[in-house]
């Protein structure tokens, strides 16, 4: 079992940027970040296995979006730039063992961009 504490998640105003922080109890494979709006379906955001070249990223956030892993701390981030109202949801930070599933799943962290 692996435990992940998401943070970093507030109101911030659009165009702005905001960084979030996952902390994983021990290591993982793939590590990644989702996103649930109100009245919507959780959608993928972010990903990045042990190979910091095995990313992907949803299109709606590429080139604003970057995933970040630190190794040594088992933890990862999601700097996001350019921040749209659309954007605004719960983002939660998922892990997984192997490549194929996600394993844990953190509680979540608040994101609101005002307009």
């Amino acid at each position: 079992q692996v435990n992940l504490v998401e943070s970093g998640g507030r109101l911030v105003q659009a165009g702005g940027s905001l960084r979030l922080s996952c902390a994983a109890s021990g290591p993982t494979f793939i590590m990644g970040w989702f996103r649930q709006a109100p009245g919507k379906d959780r959608e993928f955001v972010a990903s990045m296995m042990l190979r910091a070249t095995d990313t992907e990223y949803a299109e709606s956030v590429k080139g604003r979006f970057t995933i970040s892993r630190h190794y040594n701390e088992n933890t990862a981030s999601l700097q996001m730039n350019s921040l749209k109202p659309e954007d605004t949801a719960v983002y939660y930070c998922a892990a997984g063992l192997t490549a194929r599933d996600y394993d844990f799943w953190g509680q979540g962290t608040q994101v609101t961009v005002s307009s």
